[in-house]
C-alpha cells in the first residue's frame, strides 16, 4: 500500500490528468475504438511502473493465439496483477472483476475503460448474464482476464484451489484456454516498501477446445492450476 500512496503523490498531475481523460473517454465510449482505449491504460501502467519502481518480466507470448478470441486465467496475487497483464498482452484484452472492487479508484477507471465484465456476487441473475456477455464477446474474437481463484488474500505465490464454473466461459464459446502464471506479483501494493520490485508474467501454452471437449470443468481446473502451479515452482 506504501508503493500505491507514493506513485498517487508523485504522479499527481499525471493522475488529474487521466481521471479527467478517462471520465470523457467513458462518456463518449463510442467514439473510441478497443485499440484506443487499451493504449490509454497501458500508458497509464507505464506510468504507474515506472514511478513505483516496478519491473515485469513477461515469457511465452509466442504462446498466445494469434487469431480469435480466448480466455486467460492467472492465478491471483493482489491488485497489480490485471495491469501486470496488460502491460505484458499487446492486443486489446478486458477482465472480469468484482463489482464492489470495480468501484476503487483507479480500477474504477481501467475497468469502464476497457468495458470489463462486473461481476455482483449477490445477484445470481447479474452473474449469468455477465458471464453470457463474455461468451458473447469471446466468440466475436475479444480476449479476456478471469481468476478462477476468485479473491487474493494472502496468496502470495501459492495457488489456492479453481473454481471450476469459471472456465464455463471457454467451454460454452469452445475457444483456447491461456494458463497464465504470475509470480511476485503480490509484492507491487502487498509488501511496504519502495525498493524495487520485480514481478513475471508467464503465458503458458493454450489448451484448445479439441484437447479438453469431454472434460468436466473441475478436471479442466484442475489441469490449469497444476501447469500453473509447477510453473511457479520453477521460476520463483
Amino acid at each position: 500500500m506504501v508503493r500505491l500512496v507514493y506513485v498517487i503523490l508523485i504522479s499527481l498531475p499525471f493522475v488529474i490528468f487521466y481521471l479527467i481523460k478517462s471520465y470523457y473517454v467513458t462518456k463518449n465510449i463510442e467514439r473510441y475504438s478497443d485499440e484506443n482505449r487499451y493504449s490509454m491504460v497501458k500508458h497509464m501502467v507505464s506510468i504507474l511502473k515506472f514511478n513505483g519502481r516496478i519491473n515485469t518480466k513477461v515469457y511465452g507470448t509466442e504462446n498466445l493465439p494469434r487469431e480469435g478470441g480466448y480466455v486467460m486465467y492467472p492465478n491471483h496475487q493482489g491488485k497489480y496483477d490485471v495491469l501486470g497483464i496488460i502491460d505484458a498482452h499487446k492486443k486489446p484484452c478486458s477482465f472480469v472483476i468484482d463489482k464492489k472492487r470495480s468501484s476503487i479508484p483507479f480500477a474504477k477507471e481501467v475497468s469502464n475503460l476497457l468495458k470489463a465484465g462486473k461481476l455482483d456476487k449477490t445477484d445470481m441473475k447479474n452473474q449469468i448474464r455477465t458471464i453470457k456477455d463474455v461468451i458473447n464477446h469471446v466468440l466475436e474474437g475479444k480476449k479476456y482476464i478471469i481468476f478462477p481463484e476468485g479473491g487474493y488474500s494472502d496468496n502470495n505465490n501459492e495457488v489456492h484451489e479453481f473454481m471450476a464454473g469459471t472456465f464455463q466461459c471457454s467451454v460454452k464459446s469452445k475457444t483456447p484456454i491461456v494458463p497464465v502464471a504470475l509470480i511476485d506479483s503480490y509484492k507491487v501494493f502487498g509488501v511496504n516498501s519502495l525498493k524495487k520490485v520485480n514481478t513475471q508474467v508467464h503465458f503458458l501454452e493454450p489448451i484448445y477446445y479439441d484437447e479438453y471437449k469431454g472434460l468436466s470443468t473441475k478436471m479442466i481446473a484442475s489441469i490449469v492450476q497444476k501447469k500453473i502451479e509447477n510453473t511457479i515452482s520453477l521460476y520463483s
